[in-house]
């Protein structure tokens, strides 16, 4: 049987349109458990816990001397100026005056009470700070600007990350952003919907530090993409095509 030129063009294009699909990085089966919803729910008095590989900041009033990148002092104390101390693989740290102390798992306000009872020996009522350099999270996907975000404050949430990452792409997925976060050594991951204000406060999660959020793209992404770059001189050239099959046939 014969098969005309436009037809084989028309059966190739609609393969072609075909393939136009969406590919996310992270692509998890939507389901719910009360675990997941356990891990996820927001806790009014949750403190983080200082971890290995933490790097820290140690501020005493009036003794720049002992302090490490001292907030108190009159030099920077960035971490890019290299002036801070990190936890090593059993949660010590190297403290001057004071040598070894292990801090793995204690909240700030506990490492702040240890130390002060530390200094106490030398110096009278002591006043300590510190500071964790390192509270991150990381978001990737359809936003303004993705990247690494510090956690300045105690309880922060998706929306404020969100916000500090320039708000929504135009292509964003807003029913199915994921927060993922390292449990027991395993990922677990949340589905946030922020469409829907009657579910706002349980999508708009407390986030922790180390936790990754992934906004994927809608399945139109590439679909419209394609449009300029690939329908439009396709149907062109099947138009061109037809014309002078016509004319020859």
């Amino acid at each position: 049987m014969k098969t005309s030129v436009p037809c084989v063009i028309i059966v190739l294009a609609m393969l072609l349109l075909s393939s136009c699909t969406t590919q996310n990085l992270m692509s998890v089966t939507k389901k719910k458990s009360q675990v997941t919803d356990s891990i996820f729910a927001f806790n009014p008095n949750y403190e983080y816990r200082l971890e290995k590989d933490d790097k820290i900041n140690i501020s005493i009033w009036d003794h720049d001397d002992l302090s490490v990148g001292s907030i108190y002092g009159i030099y920077n104390s960035n971490e890019v100026y290299g002036k801070w101390l990190m936890l090593n693989a059993e949660g010590t740290v190297t403290v001057p005056k004071l040598g070894e102390v292990n801090l793995l798992g204690l909240t700030i306000p506990q490492a702040k009470e240890k130390l002060t009872k530390e200094f106490k020996k030398w110096i009278v009522n002591p006043i300590i700070e510190i500071k964790v350099l390192n509270k991150e999270v990381s978001i990737l996907g359809e936003l303004k600007t993705p990247g690494k975000y510090l956690l300045e404050k105690s309880n922060n949430t998706l929306i404020d990350i969100i916000s500090r990452a320039g708000d929504f792409d135009f292509y964003a997925n807003k029913k199915e952003i994921q927060i993922i976060r390292i449990v027991n050594n395993k990922p677990v991951t949340h589905i946030s919907d922020l469409t829907k204000m009657d579910n706002y406060l349980a999508s708009n999660i407390q986030l922790h530090p180390g936790d990754v959020i992934y906004v994927p793209s809608r399945k139109g992404k590439h679909w419209d993409k394609r449009v300029g770059s690939t329908i439009v001189p396709l149907a062109s050239a099947i138009s061109s095509i037809v014309l002078i099959w016509g004319i020859l046939k």
